[in-house]
């Protein structure tokens, strides 16, 4: 049963939405003292309180505070049509499916209407008819601020019919009308956001002559259809997206539309590892079994998100594409499952996340990146593995001295246990599925290796594991030891150790002969 207010006039203090409990025709509306006004100024009007109420914005968008929400917030302010500029996976969209967090709660419309059309001030033959039969009778909706983002991903085989609208000749023909008449025009995206927020993304690549409809819009507010030109007031705020390698890769923005369009912000990806962490943590969609069970080390959370710096940096990678940050997303998605499956087959209760682990993450990589001829000569798996042994070596030395750059003969080599264990002829094999206590065990034989990590970070117990599987992996990026991948497991050596021990078999073979 609904609510009813004592009273149909409207306190200075209660929010508009409460008046959809009270106000059911236009009539009561008028007496409620409701205000019509612009969708700009509504948006303006509500950013202006939120602003002064120090309230946060744009909930989730993580690394744009001093950069691209400062430009939203302005171009709000100045009442302008928006197009966000950048490569893809830099939270275009969400931004905008944000800002219908600036409307109002709720608006009235005309009951029954294709156009949003404000009770006081229509635009529709069909509400101006209907005001004009019922009068202050006319019933009226309320509509919910979620119901007033529309959105369209530009593709070239979207037409005018779709965004405009198309005249229908069956409807003509039924009611006798022509077919310049509105009122047997079947109407488009467009004209339905009426009042709403509408989304263009991927603009380049709507075709030229679409793109011409849309400028007349923006600056005239008519439309046309079939040659019949239709005189719509429509109140719509536009905002764009575009990647800005589009304008010469898929096809482009035509100047007249661009011109029209008042504020162009560009996006960016994010600038440090901290903030790429935090939006990978609060994208990545994990169970809360896997929360509770598997545990990814902080850094194994930095070698992630340094593989999409490596990649965005990366000659074998088109830079013009851009490196989404879906990738640290589904990446971090797929260590954890990796660890997970790895615990449930040695039927283990907890785990931590390994190097080895990211062997996993190779098909994140490789579906996330748009490789450049040399790339595509080198394959997508060899890239991907090229960007992880990238990343380990960037990571290795923000922890541990450079094996190049040591001073030979001026000081103790800090490698020098571990260097001698793997030239005696000593190798170790980490398989990726093996148990926790198994590669604990596999990493104790080494010697020196723990030694070296306690005494170089001043760690010890659990967290010590993980840091001696980084200088393996490290030192192998700096061919002090070699690394071998085979199929499920990473073996590590001395080359010249084994030549040496074959060496030495195939003597004995001589000696035998």
């Amino acid at each position: 049963m609904a609510k009813t207010l004592f009273s149909f006039v409207k306190p200075k203090d209660t929010p508009i939405y409460l008046l959809m409990n009270q106000a059911k025709t236009l009539g009561e509306l008028k007496k409620s003292n409701y205000r019509s006004k612009s969708i700009k100024e509504e948006l303006r009007e509500n950013l202006v309180s939120k602003l002064k109420r120090k309230e946060k914005i744009f909930e989730g968008i993580i690394g744009f505070d001093d950069t691209v929400l400062p430009d939203i917030e302005r171009a709000i302010l100045s009442r302008h049509n928006i197009l966000l500029l950048g490569l893809r996976g830099q939270a275009k969209t969400r931004i905008a499916r944000l800002l219908t967090s600036l409307l109002d709660e709720y608006i009235p419309i005309v009951a029954g209407s294709e156009l949003n059309d404000d009770p006081l001030a229509p635009i529709s033959s069909y509400a101006k008819d209907l005001i004009a039969e019922k009068g202050d009778d006319t019933p009226i909706e309320w509509l919910h601020r979620n119901e007033r983002y529309v959105e369209k991903l530009a593709t070239p085989d979207v037409s005018v019919a779709d965004l405009i609208g198309d005249a229908d000749p069956i409807k003509a023909a039924t009611m006798k009308l022509p077919l310049s008449d509105e009122r047997v025009i079947h109407f488009g995206l467009v004209p339905r956001s009426h009042r709403s927020i509408f989304v263009i993304n991927e603009l380049p690549d709507l075709q030229a002559r679409i793109q011409v409809s849309l400028f007349n819009i923006l600056q005239e507010g008519d439309i046309q259809i079939r040659g019949f030109k239709l005189r719509l007031p429509l109140d719509i705020e536009f905002l764009f997206t575009a990647n800005p390698e589009d304008y010469t890769n898929r096809g482009s923005i035509i100047t007249p539309l661009k011109d029209r369009i008042e504020s162009q912000i560009l996006t960016h990806y994010p600038k440090t590892i901290e903030i790429a962490r935090q939006i990978t943590r609060q994208e990545a969609k994990l169970t809360e079994e896997q929360c509770k069970t598997i545990h990814v080390p902080d850094v194994l959370q930095i070698l992630l998100e340094q593989i999409s710096f490596a990649a965005r940096e990366s000659e074998y990678v088109d830079d013009k594409s851009g490196v989404s940050a879906r990738l640290s997303i589904s990446g971090y998605e797929n260590l954890v499952s990796t660890a997970e499956r790895r615990m449930l087959i040695n039927s283990e209760k907890s785990t931590n996340a390994r190097i080895i682990d990211f062997w996993g993450v190779v098909p994140a990589i490789t579906g996330k990146v748009e490789l450049v001829y040399e790339g595509e000569q080198e394959g997508p798996y060899v890239v991907a593995i090229a960007l992880l042994s990238k990343a380990v070596k960037t990571v290795f030395l923000d922890h541990f001295p450079n094996p190049d750059k040591l001073k030979r003969g001026r000081e103790s080599d800090p490698y020098g246990t571990i260097r001698a264990w793997f030239s005696g002829g000593n190798t170790l094999e980490l398989i990726n599925d093996t148990s926790d206590k198994d590669f604990r065990k596999a990493l104790d034989n080494v010697a020196g290796l723990r030694k070296f990590v306690e005494k170089s970070l001043k760690i010890d117990g659990d967290e010590a594991y993980t840091y001696m599987e980084l200088v393996l992996h490290g030192l192998s990026e700096f061919n002090v030891i070699n690394k071998d991948i085979v199929e499920s497991s990473f073996t590590f050596r001395d080359m010249l150790a084994d030549m040496l021990n074959e060496d030495m078999f195939d003597d004995d073979d001589d000696d035998y002969n």
